[in-house]
């Protein structure tokens, strides 16, 4: 989401955001929660490709992206695309609200708190955006966590050798029952080390190159030109998004793909993140961190322009007359 400036500032940047104190919250956490809904509709599948293809063994015929589909719809048609969708539903609403509350409010802070510093308007965005992401995603980590842990489990479920379970509930009671509640949280440290500097990574390559791509059109304090058409800053955003879904994919996949397997291993297959890594690495080389790589590069920069270009237009949707 574009980043918001402090409320001195004014350049043609300003023209292109919408402050946090400028929504209608109400009709930002409803609307969003439809509109978030739908885009997870479209994108869901590639996680669930991601998913397997991080925990298939040496042994497992279904290695690439195209063999995981073929293989689930065969055997479950398409909701096989969609194992452990409704508990991601259920559990994305409040983490989202968590995420993007804080994310706004946290920003806001921060582009103040850099003001005194008199650093580019890029360096400021990076350094905000970056802040605003990881302590953002930290606090939605908290419900995100469990969300992931049992989605992932009814995502390869019966693959690989994984348990077979009836529903959501099913996993809950039989990970409850063998780990207690920190097995809801297994890979936690993982999940925040994964995730907390993607998204850090993430919104700074999206606000720093949003500043970069403006600058390029044109659109800076020195040449000022008003607001630029509703066309051009969907562009700008969308190419944003991509940018930063590439950047942080590639950065953070290896962590991604260890945690995935440490969280949807069995309680009776303890083990360790090293455990892990030499066999990621005995299989594949050093290659093997990087398995999914494709599916999560798509899935990043796919899910994030998306999900950005959704963000603003719900801010605009949402966005309080004058």
């Amino acid at each position: 989401m574009a980043s918001s400036n402090a409320r001195g500032t004014t350049n043609s940047f300003g023209n292109t955001e919408i402050n946090w104190d400028k929504l209608d919250k109400t009709k930002f956490y409803v609307v969003g929660a439809g509109l978030f809904t739908g885009v997870t509709v479209a994108l869901y599948p590639v996680s669930v490709v991601k998913t397997r293809m991080q925990v298939a063994t040496r042994d497992t015929v279904e290695r690439n992206a195209f063999s995981v589909v073929k293989g689930l719809l065969k055997s479950d048609g398409i909701p096989g695309l969609y194992k452990g969708f409704g508990t991601v539903i259920t559990g994305a609403i409040p983490a989202r609200i968590i995420f993007l509350t804080t994310l706004e409010t946290t920003k806001v802070a921060a582009f103040k708190m850099l003001e005194p510093f008199a650093l580019s308007e890029t360096t400021q965005a990076a350094i905000a955006n970056g802040v605003a992401g990881m302590t953002s995603s930290l606090f939605s980590q908290a419900v995100f966590v469990p969300i992931d842990v049992i989605s992932q489990k009814l995502m390869v479920q019966g693959y690989s050798g994984h348990t077979q379970y009836s529903g959501g509930l099913d996993v809950v009671r039989k990970v409850l029952r063998a780990d207690g509640i920190r097995g809801l949280y297994r890979g936690f440290g993982l999940s925040v080390m994964t995730y907390s500097p993607s998204s850090a990574v993430w919104w700074a390559s999206y606000g720093s190159s949003q500043r970069f791509i403006w600058r390029a059109l044109g659109h800076s304090v020195e040449h000022e030109e008003g607001t630029p058409s509703l066309p051009k800053i969907v562009l700008v955003q969308a190419t944003g998004g991509i940018i930063a879904g590439a950047t942080a994919s590639c950065i953070t996949t290896p962590l991604d793909t260890i945690k995935t397997r440490l969280q949807v291993m069995g309680h009776e297959k303890r083990t360790s993140v090293k455990q892990v890594v030499r066999d990621l690495v005995s299989e594949d080389g050093w290659k093997g961190l990087y398995r999914g790589l494709g599916p999560r590069f798509f899935s990043m920069s796919a899910w994030g322009t998306s999900m950005i270009l959704a963000y603003e237009y719900l801010k605009r949707l949402c966005a309080k007359d004058d």
